[in-house]
């Protein structure tokens, strides 16, 4: 069974998109998990007209304030049923072999925790410059320092196993990523990480993106240091 977790605020104008590219992918024994973020706009009735046309299980969770990216993607995979969780923005587009090939490498490797690569594209689904090669480029085979320095893992391009979910939960509260928490939390377990260098969707980045936006140089080192401490803090299962 695979669980898609998606964390959604404000995302009307992409959020039917990205579903009608994951939906054909799953089967009615898997799930769409939904955790919107106090949207102000048509977001959620959106949504509910996409799966008014689909028979693939879903649920959408509503956080009573706005809680931010991190806490509704801990929310969503707190409530993941699946074997296999892949972990979804709002304004992406999957290719529709993403699940596919993913769970080939899942079946092959024995993999805990997949990442692939992208193309990193603009809302008008343009390849954007090679300022942005470092996602076109993705660096998925870090060790913990250079993550530590420089998080080369993103969650858009995630998928884990149940195991690896009951291992990063519950989130720090502390933590400034989440999916920089759940890499340095299978690779301190040693659990199996594979990486995927072809790419398997295309990465939206535009000036409304919660995650991938530049940050100054001091919020940037504090995190750095607030996860340093997390990753020493972790006891291994």
């Amino acid at each position: 069974m695979i669980t898609v977790c998606m964390a959604t605020y404000n995302g009307q104008a992409t959020i039917e998109r990205q579903l009608r590219s994951i939906l054909p992918q799953l089967s009615n024994t898997d799930e769409v998990l939904i955790v919107d973020d106090q949207s102000s706009d048509d977001t959620i009735q959106i949504i509910n007209d996409v799966f008014q046309e689909s028979d693939i299980p879903h649920q959408i969770f509503i956080n009573q304030v706005n809680q931010g990216p991190i806490a509704s993607f801990e929310r969503a995979i707190t409530k993941a049923k699946g074997d296999y969780i892949y972990l979804s923005d709002q304004d992406d587009q999957w290719f529709s072999n993403k699940i596919s090939v993913c769970q080939a490498t899942f079946k092959l490797n024995k993999s805990d925790l997949v990442v692939h690569d992208a193309i990193v594209v603009d809302k008008n689904l343009q390849v954007i410059d090679n300022s942005w090669n470092h996602y076109n480029h993705n660096n998925v085979d870090q060790g913990v320092l250079g993550n530590l320095i420089k998080n080369g893992y993103t969650g858009a391009m995630m998928a884990f196993t149940n195991k690896v979910k009951q291992a990063i939960l519950p989130f720090p509260r502390t933590i400034a990523m989440h999916d920089q928490w759940i890499f340095l939390v299978t690779k301190k377990n040693r659990y199996r990480i594979d990486s995927i260098k072809e790419p398997l969707m295309n990465y939206v980045r535009h000036g409304n993106n919660v995650t991938g936006q530049k940050r100054k140089k001091l919020p940037m080192i504090l995190d750095r240091l607030t996860m340093i401490q997390c990753y020493w803090s972790i006891k291994r299962k």
